[in-house]
């Protein structure tokens, strides 16, 4: 680390850790002292190109963008299988285990696809925690996942251009669905990867979590949004009020600023310097830009070291969620 470097992260720590007791919200577990920064990166997510023209569809692209975004310094790779003909979504394992094997044949890096997107009516039906999870839990078995989706609660996704409310949609999760994953991810040894869009999503998935045995070390997201409604924009305020959140639940599990809609980016120095990681990528940036995955991981790799930090490896990124 250069003295420059060096000196600003000294800078950035003295400013957000000023608070003169040991009531500030900087987390001191064994997994936020890590020094290394995972960067995940997520590709494309639901939005088809319509909403987000330069994401990468077909398997091939995914597989090609996973590679060169994990070369620049992802070691988390996240995505969403579609189908090349129709441009739906698709939970085809087949389909998922090729785009898995394609990245893994030439990188080495934590892989996980998306959870089964479900109409309304079917996420509160009672089966819906199988259904969602049902391709997870095949891919589990074949030991072909490192990380799996468990959203912990339900909210609304509203973009504030959709003024007729025409793409709205009621993200549910319900309480035993929720459950149902966490109890997968325990079975086939997975790190259960958990989207905070509220505070309420910390507490019942902290509250889930210590209520599920042989469960790994889960990766806590928080979600910010510009262009969506939920939860809180990227700002120091937001990420200051989870951390309290943290330190009050006695939380010891990684995090990461991630978001839809958004550029977090602003947060990333603090982030760091607070010990948590960060997540680049197409499914979670401003929807409509002309910018790819792999400029978006580059710049998040810049903005790592100069708040004075560094880049992990996967080897890294293992260790932290051991």
């Amino acid at each position: 680390m250069t003295g420059r470097k060096s000196s600003s992260r000294k800078r950035l720590r003295k400013a957000f850790d000023a608070s003169p007791d040991d009531s500030h919200p900087r987390s001191k577990s064994r997994h936020q002292d890590m020094s290394a920064t995972i960067i995940e990166v997520a590709l494309n997510g639901p939005w088809t190109r319509k909403h987000q023209p330069k994401i990468p569809v077909a398997a091939d692209e995914i597989v090609s963008e996973a590679i060169v975004c994990c070369k620049a310094g992802a070691s988390v790779v996240h995505f969403h299988a579609y189908d090349a003909k129709t441009g739906d979504q698709t939970t085809d394992v087949a389909l998922i285990e090729s785009i898995i094997a394609g990245i893994r044949d030439e990188v080495d890096a934590l892989v996980y696809p998306a959870i089964r997107y479900m109409s309304n009516a079917e996420a509160i039906h009672a089966s819906s925690g199988w259904r969602r999870y049902e391709h997870l839990a095949a891919l589990g078995r074949g030991r072909k996942l490192d990380w799996l989706i468990v959203d912990p609660g339900s909210t609304n996704l509203v973009r504030y251009s959709d003024t007729s409310l025409e793409d709205a949609v009621v993200d549910i999760n319900s309480p035993a669905a929720i459950k149902h994953g966490l109890n997968i991810a325990a079975e086939y040894g997975l790190n259960p990867t958990m989207a905070i869009y509220d505070p309420g999503y910390l507490r019942l998935a902290h509250h889930l979590v210590g209520r599920t045995t042989r469960l790994k070390t889960p990766m806590y997201r928080f979600m910010f949004s510009e262009q969506l409604t939920f939860g809180f924009p990227p700002r120091s305020y937001a990420l200051r009020a989870y951390l309290e959140l943290y330190r009050e639940l006695a939380i010891s599990a990684p995090w990461m600023v991630a978001g839809l809609g958004t550029n977090v980016l602003p947060i990333v120095a603090e982030a760091v310097v607070m010990g948590g990681h960060v997540r680049a990528g197409l499914e979670d940036f401003d929807l409509g830009t002309e910018t790819g995955n792999l400029a978006l991981v580059e710049a998040t790799a810049k903005a790592i070291e100069a708040a004075g930090g560094k880049v992990a490896s996967t080897a890294e990124a293992r260790r932290i969620l051991a």
